[in-house]
C-alpha cells in the first residue's frame, strides 16, 4: 500500500512537471522566431536528406559532415519524410526531449537515489525554467543531446546501484552511451567519463564485465560507424572540427566551458563543497565530478564560436541535477524535535524563499543568452539575413550561387547553392585554411555577402597584423574579389560603422539589376541581436 501510494505520488508530481513546463513554454518562450544561423545550418542538410539528396550541403555535389549533430538531423530527416515541416520536425524533438529529460531528472533523483518529493521536484522545476525551451525556440538540438546523457548517467547510476547487474542494463548503458557519441563527437568522450565514474564507485574488479560490455559495443557498432561515415563523407571527424579545431589548444574556450559549467549548475555547485565532509562522501563526489569536470574540460579543443547559452555545455546541467541529493546523505535535515508551530511556519517560508530563489536563478539564465541578446522582457528581435533569404528564395529555381560568412539563414531560406566562406560546410576551404580567389572562380557566385567590422564610413586597414586574423582576411578576400569582378555594392547594412553585412551582385546576369534595386533599397533590414534598424552605409561609398 506504502509502495502504491508512493508510485502515485510520483506520477502526480511528474504530470505537474509537464503541466508546468508546458506553461512556462506558453507564457514565456516565443516561438515565432526564425532559426540561429547555426540551428540553420542543420535544418539545411536535414532537409537535403529528408528529399533523397543524401548529406550533403548542396544538392549534387559530394557529401560533408557540417551537421554536428548527426543523429538529431538524421531523426528530424525521418520526420519530414513522414509529414512535417523542417521547422516542426525540429522542435518536435526539441520539445519532447526536454520534457523527457525533466522527468528523468525527478524518477533517477525519487528512484535511484530514494530522495525526498521536495528535492526532487526542485531539480526538475530548475530545468523547466532553465535555458533548454530558448534552445527549442532557437531550432538547436541541445535537448536532444541533453536527453541521451541524461539516459547514460541514470543507467550509470543504476549500474552503481544494483550489486550485480545483468547484462541488459550493461548493454543499455553502452548504447545509451553509444547513442550520445553518435548525436554529438564529444558525447563519446562523455560516455567515457560516465564509465570511469561507474568504475571508481563499483571498484574495477567489480566492473569488468561492464567494461567488456561497454568496450564490445563501441568496438563493434561505434567503429563500424566510424569507418562508415570516413567512407562516406572522406575524412574521419565533422567538418567544423578542421575548422574550429585547428590543431591546436584553444584555452579560451576552456576557460569559457568551465565558466558556462558553473554559471548554468551554481546553486548546486555550492552543494557539492558537502560532498568533502567525509572519505564516503568525497569518493561519491570526486564520481559525480568526473563526468562533469571532464567533459567541460574536452572544449579545449575546438574555439567557443556559436555557443549559443552555453549550448556546448547544457548536458551537464541535467547530470548535476541527478546528482545532487545523494551528497546529503547522512546530514540531519529532520525538523528539530521541540520545534513550536511558529518556528516551523518560519522554517517553511525560509525554504520555499530559498527554493524560490534557486528556481528564479534558474529562469535568469534566460537574461543574457550570448553577448547583448535578453529576452527576459521580450522576444529575440528579427533578422535582417532572414528578410533577405526570403527575397532570394524567389530565385531558387535559377541556378545561382551564393558566397556567405552568415551560412545559415541565407543559405537555407533561400534554396540557392552556397559557399560557405568560413568553410563549417565546405571540406575544401576548411582543409585549406581559406578561401581563395581561385575558388570562388569554381563557382562565380552571383552574390557575395559577408560580415564585416567595417565599413565605407570606416574602410579597413589591411596591415600585416590585421590580416593574421583569419575573418578579417577572409572578408578582404571576398571584398577584393568583388571590386575586381565586376560586382556593384548593394547594400552595407549595421547598426554601427564598425559591425556591418556587405552585399555584392555580380553584374552581366539576366536579374542582376533587379537583385540590386531589391537589396539597396529593403526598407526593414533588422540587424540581430540589438532589434535595431540597421543603416545603409553603402550610401556613403566614396
Amino acid at each position: 500500500m506504502t509502495s502504491r501510494k508512493s508510485l502515485d505520488r510520483d506520477l502526480l508530481f511528474s504530470l505537474l512537471l509537464i503541466a508546468l513546463t508546458l506553461l512556462y513554454a506558453w507564457r514565456y518562450v516565443d516561438f515565432s522566431n526564425p532559426p540561429l544561423e547555426d540551428a540553420a545550418m542543420l535544418m539545411r542538410y536535414a532537409r537535403n536528406l529528408a528529399e533523397g539528396h543524401g548529406i550533403v550541403w548542396n544538392i549534387g555535389e559530394p557529401p560533408v559532415d557540417g551537421a554536428t549533430d548527426f543523429l538529431f538531423m538524421v531523426a528530424s530527416a525521418a520526420l519530414i519524410k513522414l509529414g512535417l515541416t523542417v521547422e516542426q520536425s525540429v522542435r518536435s524533438l526539441g520539445f519532447a526531449s526536454h520534457l523527457l529529460t525533466v522527468l528523468i531528472v525527478y524518477w533517477t533523483n525519487r528512484r535511484i537515489h530514494n530522495s525526498n518529493i521536495p528535492f526532487a521536484l526542485l531539480s526538475g522545476l530548475y530545468l523547466v525554467v532553465g535555458t533548454g525551451l530558448t534552445y527549442v525556440a532557437a531550432y538547436f538540438g541541445t535537448p536532444f543531446f541533453a536527453l541521451a546523457a541524461s539516459s547514460t548517467w541514470a543507467l550509470g547510476l543504476l549500474l552503481v546501484k544494483k550489486e550485480t547487474p545483468s547484462i541488459w542494463l550493461s548493454l543499455a548503458f553502452a548504447f545509451s552511451g553509444l547513442t550520445t557519441g553518435l548525436i554529438r563527437p564529444e558525447g563519446v568522450l562523455l560516455a567515457l567519463w560516465m564509465l570511469l565514474a561507474v568504475i571508481l564507485l563499483r571498484g574495477l574488479r567489480r566492473s569488468m564485465p561492464i567494461i567488456g560490455v561497454f568496450g564490445s559495443v563501441f568496438l563493434v557498432f561505434g567503429l563500424a560507424y566510424f569507418l562508415w561515415r570516413w567512407g562516406y563523407f572522406g575524412y574521419p571527424l565533422p567538418n567544423p572540427f578542421y575548422k574550429k579545431g585547428a590543431g591546436g589548444l584553444h584555452w579560451y574556450s576552456l576557460s569559457a566551458s568551465f565558466a558556462n559549467t558553473l554559471r548554468l549548475c551554481l546553486p548546486f555547485a555550492v552543494i557539492s563543497i558537502l560532498g568533502f565532509r567525509s572519505r564516503e562522501t568525497t569518493k561519491l563526489t570526486l564520481a559525480f565530478l568526473l563526468p562533469i569536470l571532464g567533459f567541460a574540460s574536452a572544449f579545449v579543443l575546438i574555439s567557443n564560436e556559436m555557443n549559443f547559452a552555453a549550448r556546448y555545455q547544457y548536458a551537464l546541467l541535467p547530470i548535476v541535477l541527478m546528482s545532487w541529493t545523494p551528497l546529503l546523505s547522512g546530514l540531519d535535515l529532520s525538523w528539530p524535535r521541540r520545534a513550536e508551530v511558529r518556528e516551523r511556519g518560519v522554517y517553511i517560508l525560509a525554504l520555499l524563499a530559498l527554493s524560490a530563489s534557486i528556481i528564479h536563478y534558474s529562469w535568469t539564465q534566460n537574461c543574457s543568452l550570448s553577448g547583448s541578446i535578453s529576452i527576459c522582457q521580450g522576444s529575440l528581435e528579427r533578422d535582417g539575413l532572414y528578410e533577405v533569404a526570403q527575397m532570394l528564395s524567389e530565385y531558387r529555381d535559377q541556378g545561382y550561387t551564393l558566397a556567405t560568412t552568415e551560412a545559415g539563414l541565407l543559405p537555407y531560406y533561400s534554396g540557392w547553392t552556397a559557399i560557405d566562406t568560413y568553410g563549417l560546410n565546405d571540406p575544401w576551404i576548411a582543409h585549406n585554411g581559406a578561401v581563395t580567389p581561385e575558388y570562388l572562380d569554381r563557382y562565380k557566385p552571383e552574390v557575395i555577402m559577408f560580415h564585416a567590422h567595417y565599413s565605407p564610413l570606416v574602410p579597413p586597414k589591411a596591415t600585416a597584423s590585421d590580416l593574421a586574423e583569419p575573418w578579417f582576411a577572409m572578408t578582404i578576400t571576398l571584398k577584393t574579389y568583388a571590386e575586381t569582378n565586376g560586382y556593384v555594392l548593394a547594400a552595407v547594412f549595421g547598426d554601427s560603422p564598425y559591425d556591418t553585412h556587405y552585399y555584392y551582385v555580380r553584374t552581366g546576369f539576366e536579374d542582376s539589376d533587379r537583385l540590386i534595386r531589391q537589396i539597396s533599397h529593403m526598407k526593414a533590414y533588422y540587424w540581430a541581436p540589438s532589434g535595431q534598424k540597421a543603416i545603409n552605409y553603402a550610401r556613403y561609398e566614396q
